[in-house]
């Protein structure tokens, strides 16, 4: 993730890319997988049957696809809204 957004100059530096992947991965982490969890479109099946969002800041929330079994989840993909598919995730 880091290297797609600095390749496509998201960011200036690799290090504020770095940065910026960093707190996703935190939140993520810190998510209890509980709150705010919606249902993926089938469409988006392929990637998890659930969903959260993270807003990074004014203009970018990110998509984090998951699958669940028992207590163990794992991210399968994630997408932001500035995605083509973004629309049907509102």
């Amino acid at each position: 993730m880091v290297d797609i957004l600095y390749s496509q100059n998201y960011f200036g530096f690799k290090k504020d890319a770095q940065l910026y992947v960093k707190q996703i991965v935190l939140f993520i982490n810190s998510c209890d997988f509980e709150t705010n969890i919606k249902e993926s479109p089938k469409k988006y099946y392929k990637y998890g049957k659930k969903y959260f969002r993270y807003k990074a800041n004014n203009h970018t929330t990110w998509y984090i696809f998951f699958d669940q079994k028992d207590n163990q989840f794992l991210v399968n993909h994630i997408l932001n809204n500035h995605s083509h598919d973004f629309t049907e995730l509102l």
